[in-house]
Parts: structure tokens; C-alpha cells; sequence
């Protein structure tokens, strides 16, 4: 009698298996746009024996432990949605054997990679991971493959102005931090909007100038993200609740960064020419300037210290993050703020103007 109803159990799970990965395919497949090969029929007692002898056949539906490969692609905090990579370089390490990176734009395959490589061409990419039969897309995460740097010709890419480089026409950089950057993300009308994090767009970090020309070009770096949205827990974490961190400004062209605004208080090596630098504070009232962190009545460069202080939490338990932090005070029609980057050693200082 035991056998009897263990066979019985076992075929109800068994036709159970099926319908669910059937389910999984059709999702998958509506959800990627790539056409997925229908796996083949197994029976009911072919089911059966594979859940005892453990056969390992073709992967019918991939799960999240699969997809563990690519937890580093959204660093410490979990958050980061986006990486960059020069065309043809390796988006991720650690791949299963067997699985492949499909890349997709506009719901269109463009490249089918093993080796999980960025495409040759600049551009976003949509990722979904392909492992036996079954492909997922990858909802969190998009690739971008930058413009090479040397496509940037007497300053310009096409109608966008950059300008010069500190070291671009000489001079040795300090530490490689400081050397000509690798390519650009190009920023159009449609990808701006898209999340790089929890918390930010891809829109928040633009220069603030040539609002007409289109497409732009930016750096910017996902440790930085990685590095805002650690600050936003550690925020949270101790009773400050942080619903928007406003980005006052983030990449700056060499151009704008020399001459564009106003340049008071701004540093001729600014990080923020690298794509790893933001002035920040926290606005959850949306009234454009620092809330009272402190709770003292007034704002001032004691809140800026209270995002310094998180800052300060987030580089002790997260070392890979070192980097500058700048406390700043009310100036030129702005309030005070934070400075934070991730220029890879420790720097602190108080500042003025816009940073």
C-alpha cells in the first residue's frame, strides 16, 4: 500500500513539474522575445525516475539562485542596476558552463554571447541569461557599451561639447584615477529616464548645459551609485528617512566643470570630470534645498555632517568604496550639501561654493 501511494504522489507532482515549467517557458519567452526551443516531452515516469536518479537534463525554467552570477553587477547595496563596459569586454565573471548573455534592444535580439561579452556597438542593452532551454531577462539590470574616447574629436562628439581632459594633451596623472577616462555612456531622450538605481536616473547626473543637443555624453561610475544607496540605508538605519536624495550635481564635463555656472569653489582635478563624484542633500519636503536632518531648527552645515556621518559608516564596513567626502555651506542660491565620490583613497575637507 505504501508503494502504491507513493507512486501516486509522485505522478501528481510529476504532471504538477510539467504544467509549471510549461508556465515558466511562456512567461520567459514573452517576457525576453527570444524564441525558446519547447523542451522535450518527458513522461510522467520519466519525471519520476529523473527526481529519483537525479538525470540531469536540459534547463528547463532558471531561477534566482542561478542568477546568482550576477549579485556582483549590483554591488554592496543590492541596488545598482546598470554596468558599463568598453565593446567587447566581459560584462560579468563566473557564468555557468553552458549559459550565454542574449542581449536585446527595443525587444530585439542583438547578440547571442557564451562568452558574455558587451556588444561591439555603443548603445543600452537589455540582458537576459540563456541556460539550456530556457532564457530570463534580467529586469534590473542594463548594459552599457560607452563610446570609445576617441571618437571625442576637437572636444566634441558629434553636436555635444566635452572639452580637454586634465592630461589629454600631456602631463602624467597622479594615480590612474586621474587619466583619461575609457568611452562615455550616450545619453538620448529615451534612455534618461531609465533607473541606474533604486533611487536615481540616468538623467540625474547630466551637465547642466546644451539642454538642445542630443545625444549627450556622460561617465559615470556604478560604484558611486553603489556607494549613494549604502548612504540612503545608512541614513534610514538611523531614523532619517530619505525619500529623495537630490543630485545638485553630478557629471560635469571639463568644459562646464572650468567655465560653465558658477565656479566658485570648484576644484581644477574635479571628480566630478570622472563620473564617480555627486553633490548631494536630502530633500523629502521638495522645497530644493536641505532638510533639517538635526532636528534643530534650522538648516545648515550640521545636517550636510549628519549624510557625512552615513558616509563615514558606509567606507568602514564597505573599504572597496574609499573616497572623498566634503561638507559644505549655503552659497550662491543653494543650501548646503554633501560631497561624495569614490576616487579610491580617503580625502576630507570643508568647502564653499559649488564644490
Amino acid at each position: 500500500m505504501g508503494v502504491v501511494l507513493l507512486f501516486v504522489v509522485a505522478w501528481v507532482g510529476a504532471f504538477d513539474h510539467m504544467r509549471h515549467v510549461q508556465q515558466q517557458l511562456i512567461v520567459q519567452q514573452r517576457a525576453t522575445g527570444v524564441p525558446l526551443n519547447a523542451p522535450r516531452a518527458i513522461t510522467p515516469t520519466q519525471q519520476i525516475a529523473t527526481s529519483v536518479l537525479g538525470n540531469g537534463s536540459s534547463t528547463a525554467f532558471i531561477d534566482n539562485a542561478m542568477l546568482g552570477f550576477l549579485a556582483p553587477l549590483h554591488g554592496a547595496s543590492g541596488k545598482v542596476y546598470f554596468a558599463t563596459r568598453t565593446p567587447g569586454s566581459p560584462i560579468v565573471k563566473g557564468a555557468p558552463g553552458g549559459s550565454k548573455a542574449v542581449l536585446t534592444q527595443g525587444g530585439q535580439t542583438i547578440e547571442v554571447s557564451p562568452e558574455f561579452a558587451a556588444p561591439a556597438d555603443p548603445g543600452m542593452y537589455k540582458l537576459a541569461v540563456q541556460i539550456g532551454q530556457a532564457t530570463r531577462q534580467v529586469d534590473d539590470l542594463s548594459v552599457f557599451t560607452l563610446v570609445p574616447f576617441a571618437q571625442k574629436q576637437s572636444g566634441h562628439i558629434g553636436l555635444y561639447y566635452l572639452g580637454s581632459w586634465p592630461f589629454e594633451r600631456g602631463g602624467r596623472p597622479k594615480t590612474p584615477a586621474y587619466a583619461n577616462p575609457a568611452g562615455f555612456i550616450e545619453v538620448t531622450p529615451e534612455n534618461a529616464d531609465i533607473h541606474i538605481s533604486e533611487h536615481f536616473r540616468l538623467r540625474d547626473f547630466l551637465t547642466k548645459d546644451q539642454p538642445k543637443v542630443w545625444p549627450k555624453y556622460i561617465l559615470l561610475n556604478p560604484k558611486l551609485l553603489d556607494k549613494l544607496e549604502l548612504t540612503i540605508q545608512q541614513l534610514e538605519a538611523t531614523g532619517h528617512p530619505v525619500r529623495t536624495l537630490r543630485i545638485m550635481s553630478g557629471f560635469r564635463t571639463p568644459e562646464y566643470n572650468y567655465t560653465g555656472g558658477n565656479t566658485q569653489g570648484r576644484a581644477n582635478l574635479s571628480r566630478h570630470m570622472y563620473g564617480d563624484a555627486a553633490d548631494v542633500f536630502v530633500d523629502n519636503d521638495g522645497n530644493g534645498v536641505m532638510d533639517d536632518l538635526n532636528h534643530d531648527g534650522r538648516v545648515d552645515t550640521r545636517d550636510a555632517e549628519v549624510v557625512q556621518q552615513a558616509v563615514e559608516r558606509v567606507e568602514q564596513q564597505h573599504p572597496e568604496l574609499v573616497g572623498g567626502v566634503g561638507v559644505y555651506s549655503a552659497c550662491c542660491g543653494h543650501g548646503p550639501f554633501t560631497h561624495i565620490d569614490v576616487r579610491g583613497y580617503r580625502a576630507r575637507w570643508r568647502g564653499f561654493g559649488n564644490g
